[in-house]
């Protein structure tokens, strides 16, 4: 009866493995060659296509959105440095570098006013007008842009959703959910109260008085005493209504 293969079957089934494995081994690295001079090649004519396209990339937002997604997709960013092709070519380091300061001044400026809490859009037409009418155009993206640059800081700068609405953040205080709900739920009209909080996220009295009071303490909420109950205004958000 045959027990086995036997050493020379043994070695004979090693030597297949080693070779299949030696062999595994050259396709991989001739598929990563390959994938590389790929990689080369579109870099090259993504850069031939920025020279190409320089001043519509600078002068038009939603080209140049277009264009960063692109560059995103291939994993290359035009704003990781104030140095090499990206910046010399598109002068983006500058661009967003500046765009920075502009967005710092603009929020610390208002920030009384707003809490630190302002719709992204109102955000980009004070940016705009600072810079002046013969300045660079800009869009909400290049805003956008922006603030994830100033983010690394750990300046408390943040983009916010509440509802469809996008709100720039501008204080250190980090907005958790419950911080959300209920600017979310004051987007409409620009204010909330105890009892619309309570009826619709279904909270108790003591989680609806916690969150409205941080808000206070951070003066992202105002309270009014006015009416027959007490009101909580979103300042950052009432011009939006109001324009509605």
């Amino acid at each position: 009866m045959r027990r086995g293969v036997g050493l020379h079957g043994l070695s004979k089934n090693q030597f297949q493995k080693n070779k299949f494995e030696q062999k595994g081994t050259q396709l991989q690295k001739e598929k990563m060659k390959d994938v590389k001079i790929e990689f080369e090649s579109f870099k090259n004519n993504l850069e031939s296509f920025a020279k190409t396209y320089r001043k519509k990339i600078n002068k038009d937002p939603e080209f140049r959105k277009a264009f960063q997604t692109m560059c995103q997709k291939i994993g290359v960013d035009p704003l990781a440095s104030h140095k090499g092709f990206w910046a010399k070519t598109l002068g983006f380091g500058d661009f967003y570098y500046e765009l920075g300061v502009q967005i710092i001044h603009v929020c610390g400026s208002t920030r009384s006013q707003n809490g630190g809490l302002m719709d992204i859009n109102e955000l980009k037409n004070k940016v705009l007008k600072m810079r002046g009418s013969k300045s660079q155009k800009i869009g909400i993206d290049d805003i956008e842009r922006a603030i994830q640059k100033i983010k690394t800081l750990g300046s408390g700068f943040e983009i916010c959703k509440a509802g469809e609405k996008i709100l720039v953040k501008s204080v250190p205080i980090e907005l958790n959910q419950d911080h959300t709900k209920v600017i979310t739920i004051s987007s409409d009209k620009g204010f909330t109260t105890k009892s619309i909080i309570m009826s619709q996220l279904k909270w108790d009295e003591t989680r609806t008085s916690l969150i409205l009071n941080q808000l206070l303490k951070e003066s992202i909420a105002w309270i009014d005493n006015q009416d027959k109950e007490t009101s909580y205004w979103f300042p950052g958000l009432i011009k939006d209504c109001f324009e509605k």
